[in-house]
């Protein structure tokens, strides 16, 4: 269908809500960063860096929700889903949480409750499981043709991806020393891990010798693709997307941390023999709001 497919490069979603939504984000941050820093002597200066991080990370959720994409993932093809959860999973989530300062998240988390929630949900080992469990749940087919074919559970779902990535990449970009980043080291396993759990969920999808996904079986086709080719390729495509970056972070972190080795050995060899461990408790978070 020719003239479908070349009309969807025209085509931008827009839908009021995402508008809203994106618009509360960027504009609640930039007043955080901004007249309410400066009301409540949050910081004597904001870093132009993380407010461009912040900004390039809600345009990948502009770009997932509100172009030709959403077009292509509610009406055609699988493979475009797909290409909107890498969007919203693995690109947007961790560019907000390296543009948002500790200054400006403190305050939010000031309840002791608040902060025991949030430290519970960004525990690595916790964080891992909500992101796979969720990310799957949503991929069972007849809970995935309710959130195609259903405007708000859509909403509802992309919502819940993007919290729960944000858990999942918090062990890796936080900024708070009461939250804090793993060590190199650790940093390692859990990228592995992600890397594996990648593997494991796409491979039946990739393999599978009919269609999952009855929705894209009753589409037009497009661009020449089967129902079964557009599921593999939308699968492989997630398992290389996620997969390549994961395995690509995990390369950094081991240089990183064999750099960091070698400087600390150089500057104080006793040093170097202490074992980073996961706090447990956060008496900094006491002092930073005292």
């Amino acid at each position: 269908m020719p003239d479908v497919a070349g009309s969807l490069w025209t085509h931008f979603h827009a839908h009021p809500d995402v508008l809203i939504g994106l618009a509360l984000l960027q504009g609640g941050y930039l007043l955080g960063v901004g007249p309410i820093r400066e009301r409540f002597n949050l910081a004597d200066s904001v870093d132009a860096r993380q407010v461009a991080t912040f900004t390039a990370g809600v345009l990948p959720i502009l770009v997932a929700l509100l172009s030709p994409i959403p077009e292509l993932s509610d009406h055609y093809l699988f493979s475009a889903h797909l290409v909107q959860h890498v969007l919203l999973t693995l690109v947007a989530p961790p560019l907000l949480i390296l543009g948002a300062p500790d200054w400006l998240i403190r305050p939010i988390l000031r309840p002791d409750w608040a902060f025991r929630l949030v430290r519970y949900g960004t525990h690595p080992v916790v964080a891992f499981a909500l992101f796979n469990v969720i990310f799957s749940m949503w991929h069972i087919p007849s809970l995935y043709h309710v959130s195609v074919t259903n405007h708000g559970v859509h909403i509802l779902e992309h919502i819940v991806f993007i919290a729960a990535a944000v858990l999942m990449w918090w062990p890796l970009a936080s900024n708070m020393p009461e939250l804090p980043r793993l060590s190199h080291p650790h940093q390692i396993g859990y990228l592995f891990v992600l890397s594996i759990a990648q593997l494991i969920l796409f491979a039946p999808i990739t393999f599978a010798r009919e269609p999952i996904y009855q929705h894209y079986v009753d589409a037009p086709r497009i661009f020449g693709m089967s129902a079964v080719i557009d599921q593999q390729v939308g699968a492989i495509f997630m398992k290389i997307g996620g997969g390549g970056l994961f395995m690509t972070l995990l390369i950094v972190a081991f240089f990183r941390w064999f750099k960091a080795e070698n400087s600390q050995e150089q500057a104080d060899p006793a040093a170097a023999q202490k074992e980073y461990t996961y706090p447990s408790d956060s008496p900094e978070l006491e002092e930073n709001l005292s």
